[in-house]
C-alpha cells in the first residue's frame, strides 16, 4: 500500500463505460468495489456475449500479471459505482516481488477462470431459466443491495439472447416469487429459491470463489 497510495486514484463510472477494450493492452489495472465490471467477447458484427463478472474480490487486467499483456475480452463497467485505477507498470512491478500480493492475484485468477469455463458449460447444457437465474446470483453475490438496477436489453446483450426471451424467463421468475421485476430494477426476493432453481454452476462457482478467496 505504502508503493501504491499516490498512484491510486478512486474513479466513479458509469454503466456502459469501457475500460479496457479487446486486444488492447491496458495502461491501468481496476479494482472494482462498489461496482461490477463484466468482461465481453465482442464478435465481428459488433454483437456481444458476457464471459465473465468481476467485483470487489478482484480485478480487472490480469494478462497484466500473467505476463499475456493483451486483454482478449472488452471490460465494461455494468453496474456503476466506485473502482479503483492503478498504472499497470506498477502491479508488474508488484509481481515481480513475488510476495503475497502476487499470491492473491493469482488466486483471483484461477477462481475467474473457473467462472469462465463453468460460463461455457452452462450455455451449451444449461436452459435459459438456469442461466439466467445463475448470472442473477452472481450479481447479487457481489453487491450489499439486493437490487439490481439493469434494464432487460442489457441482460439479454450479456446472455446472448433475444430481449423477449429474457422478459418471458424473468416473468417466470417473477410469478415463482424468486424476484420483482419492473423495467430497469430488479429486486432479490427469495435468495435460496433462486439457487433451487439455478443449475450447479453457480454452486460451483461460488464454492471455489470461496475455497481460493474466502
Amino acid at each position: 500500500m505504502a508503493r501504491w497510495l499516490r498512484h491510486l486514484r478512486v474513479l466513479d463510472l458509469p454503466a456502459g463505460h469501457v475500460l479496457v477494450k479487446a486486444r488492447e493492452k491496458p495502461q491501468y489495472v481496476y479494482f472494482p468495489t462498489t461496482s461490477i465490471v463484466s468482461l465481453v467477447h465482442v464478435e465481428e458484427n459488433g454483437s456481444t456475449v458476457e464471459v465473465a463478472v468481476t467485483g470487489r474480490e478482484g480485478f480487472v487486467g490480469v494478462p497484466v500479471v500473467t505476463g499475456g499483456d493483451v486483454m482478449p475480452y472488452q471490460a465494461l463497467m455494468q453496474i456503476p459505482g466506485q473502482i479503483w485505477q492503478l498504472p499497470a507498470d506498477l502491479l508488474r512491478a508488484e509481481a515481480a516481488y513475488a510476495g503475497p500480493v502476487l499470491r492473491h492475484l493469482l488466486l483471483f485468477v484461477q477462481a475467474l477462470l473457473t467462472q469462465i469455463s463453468q460460463t461455457a458449460v452452462c450455455n451449451r447444457q444449461h436452459s435459459l431459466d438456469q442461466h439466467l437465474c445463475r448470472w442473477l446470483l452472481l450479481m447479487f453475490d457481489r453487491l450489499d443491495d439486493q437490487q439490481l438496477s439493469m434494464t432487460q436489453e442489457t441482460i439479454s446483450t450479456m446472455l446472448g439472447v433475444r430481449c423477449e426471451t429474457v422478459t418471458e424467463a424473468a416473468g417466470a421468475l417473477q410469478a415463482a416469487g424468486l424476484i420483482r421485476y419492473a423495467r430497469g430494477r430488479i429486486d432479490l426476493v427469495d435468495r435460496q429459491g433462486l439457487e433451487a432453481r439455478a443449475c450447479e454452476c453457480h454452486a460451483i462457482v461460488a464454492q471455489e470463489y470461496w475455497r481460493l478467496l474466502g
